[in-house]
């Protein structure tokens, strides 16, 4: 019995060793996590508190450990005004974020559609072609109301001062409308003509400074035009 008793001791003597040890953690924890709020309000007093205070939210409050020693400095709360701004400062800089890698996308989508000048060069003619196609197409189907005018023409030399045939007054005016539009669309051809030369111009200046070693997206983003031709032509 006696030599239970004997080893019951130390059992006793360690739990209540780890008691203290735990204890002594648990306030040593509590002190590392203890802070102390401290500023001074807009009247000159000064104010201390264990959490943020409510009367300096409009300025900087120090945050203290029990020592004193600052731990860091507690910004001012931003008003409403001020985190809108800074929400419309966060969608802008996102936006730009978005649109320089856009860029830096596009520029290695151009360098992989044209390795070099003579792929570019390819692509403009076949573009030009097109355009030029149609525009011979346009100027024959002019040609040929032309043609078809020249009887009518002659037809109302019968006439001289007196009133048309209403079918002849027709057929007239129709043919001038016939050339009238595809005047036009050799016009609108001929403008599409020059701003297709106008894009492959800028492709080709920005891809030289590519094919020069400039690191896709350095220079900035992609102009409006340019950045749809980028598209399209990595689809291809």
């Amino acid at each position: 019995m006696r030599q239970l008793e004997v080893r019951a001791v130390p059992v006793i003597r360690n739990a209540a060793r780890l008691v203290v040890v735990a204890s002594l953690a648990c306030a040593g924890a509590g002190q590392a996590l203890a802070a102390i709020y401290s500023c001074v309000d807009a009247n000159g007093k000064k104010l201390t508190s264990d959490r943020p205070i409510a009367a300096c939210a409009d300025r900087d409050q120090r945050v203290l450990n029990p020592d004193g020693s600052v731990r860091r400095v507690l910004p001012p709360t931003p008003t409403a005004d001020e985190r809108a701004e800074q929400e419309a400062r966060d969608r802008q800089a996102a936006v730009e974020r978005a649109a320089q890698s856009d860029a830096v996308r596009r520029d290695r989508n151009l360098m992989v559609r044209f390795p070099n000048e003579a792929a570019h060069n390819k692509a403009r003619a076949k573009a030009l072609d097109d355009m030029h196609n149609a525009v011979q197409l346009s100027e024959k189907r002019l040609a040929a109301l032309a043609v078809e005018r020249k009887p009518l023409t002659d037809e109302t030399e019968f006439y001289v001062g007196k009133p048309l045939p209403h079918k002849l007054r027709q057929q007239l005016d129709a043919n001038d409308a016939a050339a009238d539009a595809q005047r036009a669309l050799i016009q609108n051809q001929q403008a599409e003509i020059v701003r297709i030369n106008g894009l492959f111009d800028a492709e080709l200046a920005r891809l030289r400074r590519l094919w020069s070693g400039a690191p896709p997206g350095s220079m900035g983003t992609l102009p409006p035009a340019l950045a749809g031709s980028a598209a399209k032509t990595a689809s291809q």
